[in-house]
């Protein structure tokens, strides 16, 4: 059965809304005829079910695996018996099981939403939420929040601000970084796990090639995949190693995020199918992605995976992402192209479906194709608005920016925020993190990235490891190098909040050697007390 099959919503009815995922809302159509509601979930919609006071009327969504029932301050989920093999829900013990399962998984990301499984009893033809007698359904109940604070709304009203998303980062890499794992958990890792979805979704779309997908493309996304399972075997195995397979979210997209009482919430998480749930954490990142590169703002999603890795520290997993952000790409167009065989759907939004199948097929396709990227070298003592400049490249070319101070903390097993001790500023530890530098930029430029290297670069022996890593791979180059005034530099690092850890009094110590003949073609200055964009426009392209 088809994994878009497997999306469904947690408080269903609160989150179907048309206009940011065209294919994936029509797909999740709302059903309320009332010749198929059972006599439970007719009773559910009267007031006098519930103990607490409700909206009326009571609202009742439906999406293909579930009953919600909207009453104000609460809503209640019932799930339907049904066996899909990917979700068996047939048996009330399963059923009970399942909605216990929401519950846990659900409360990771999203306690103030999941509140509790009720039993559902009943006495002669009436039911009772909760009662004395033996259950005959179960129910998850959650508080039900406004439909605005969605993040796919917020995006929708243009208020999904830079700002957001590098929060939203930080709650992301905290939700997995205390995600558990174990041996069970990693080896669904294993390549034979992985490419069974991936291999699935081929199989169940070649019916639409010459519809919203070409033979061109099929064939070359296939081949990618193909290629990507054959040539990085030790990739994913240094996944599973490293402990990156966890029980992840599952379905982590905008609308299953949202902002709410001044929090992120991660919600509706797959509760049914542990192969959905125990993946890599960039399976999970690559939702995010998709969605943001889906409309056209790969300036947000580059700013939220440059904060995720920076704080994760997990900068070798950017080379198995183009692999799932590519395979949630095509999901979507597989669910959407679902929609051409349903003889219900009206033809104005089949036609809709075929043009969102077919973007979406195409997007695929192009994170499939051959990438090369350019490196970029900063430059520049303390406070002179390296990471800033940087920044601004990053966030108009796509390119990951990988800060030194971030390196040198990971390589410390220190906290971003923490203050680090003179043993973490060594000539042993700073050696370290330029040549972890090195080593990653190599990996990311071989993958097809373009990579900004965030550092002081302020001796001659730290740059020309990195440059002849750029002319190894034929890569273009540039160095820039940033100034400004001593007491501007002074201003900036006495008021910045910042990971990095340079006082006034080291930046009054800091040195810099010359840039050499060699470097002179590649080298730009910026002068960054002066507007930056006039004067690094172009940079960081071809």
């Amino acid at each position: 059965m088809a994994r878009a099959l497997h999306r469904r919503s947690s408080i269903d009815a609160i989150i179907i809304k048309p206009g940011f995922f065209p294919g994936f809302c029509s797909f999740k159509r709302v059903f309320m005829s009332d010749t198929t509601k059972p006599a439970l979930i007719e009773q559910m919609l009267s007031p006098e079910f519930y103990s607490h006071p409700v909206q009326t009327p009571i609202r009742l969504v439906q999406t293909h695996i579930s009953y919600v029932l909207l009453t104000g301050d609460y809503a209640y989920k019932v799930k339907k018996p049904l066996d899909f093999g990917f979700l068996n829900y047939a048996t009330l013990e399963r059923r009970k099981h399942f909605c216990h399962e929401e519950l846990r998984l659900n409360q990771r990301g999203a306690g103030e939403v999941y509140l509790e499984v009720l039993p559902i009893t009943q006495q002669g033809d009436r039911y009772c939420l909760g009662g004395s007698g033996a259950p005959v359904e179960y129910t998850v109940k959650m508080r039900q929040f406004p439909q605005d604070r969605l993040l796919s709304r917020y995006f929708d009203r243009g208020e999904l601000t830079p700002e957001m998303l590098q929060e939203l980062a930080q709650v992301v890499a905290a939700f997995h970084q205390a995600a558990p794992s174990s041996d069970y958990v990693r080896s669904f890792g294993e390549i034979s796990q992985v490419r069974q979805s991936i291999d699935e979704n081929y199989d169940q779309t070649e019916q639409y090639v010459g519809g919203p997908q070409t033979q061109q493309q099929f064939d070359q996304t296939r081949a990618y995949t193909d290629r990507f399972f054959a040539e990085q075997q030790a990739l994913f195995q240094s996944r599973i190693d490293s402990g990156q397979i966890r029980e992840c979210h599952g379905d982590l997209h905008l609308n299953n995020i949202c902002y709410w009482h001044d929090k992120y919430l991660l919600f509706d998480c797959i509760e049914f199918n542990e192969p959905f749930r125990f993946v890599d954490v960039m399976f999970d990142i690559a939702y995010v992605v998709m969605d943001l590169e889906a409309q056209n703002r790969s300036d947000l999603s580059t700013l939220f995976l440059n904060t995720y890795v920076e704080q994760t520290g997990d900068w070798d997993g950017l080379q198995i992402l183009p692999l799932y952000v590519s395979r949630q790409t095509y999901v979507r167009a597989k669910v959407t192209s679902f929609l051409l065989n349903d003889p219900s759907v009206p033809d104005d939004e089949k036609q809709a479906a075929q043009e969102t199948a077919a973007r979406y097929y195409r997007l695929a396709w192009q994170y499939a194709q051959p990438r090369q990227g350019t490196l970029t070298l900063m430059s520049g003592l303390s406070g002179s608005g390296k990471s800033t400049v940087a920044r601004s490249i990053a966030a108009r070319t796509g390119a990951i920016q990988i800060r030194s101070d971030a390196v040198r903390k990971h390589l410390g097993g220190i906290d971003l925020q923490r203050q680090g001790d003179s043993s973490l500023y060594s000539p042993e530890m700073t050696q370290k993190t330029y040549a972890r530098l090195v080593d990653l930029a190599s990996r990311l430029l071989d993958a097809g990235y373009s990579v900004i290297l965030d550092a002081k670069y302020d001796r001659l022996q730290h740059r020309q490891p990195i440059i002849a890593a750029a002319a190894a791979r034929q890569v273009p180059l540039q160095i820039i190098y940033c100034d400004a005034p001593q007491a501007v530099r002074e201003d900036r690092i006495r008021s910045r909040q910042d990971i990095a850890d340079a006082t006034v009094e080291v930046m009054k110590q800091q040195t810099f050697e010359s840039f050499t003949a060699e470097e002179q073609p590649y080298l730009c200055s910026v002068d960054t007390t002066q507007p930056v964009e006039p004067q690094i426009k172009g940079l960081g392209n071809d």
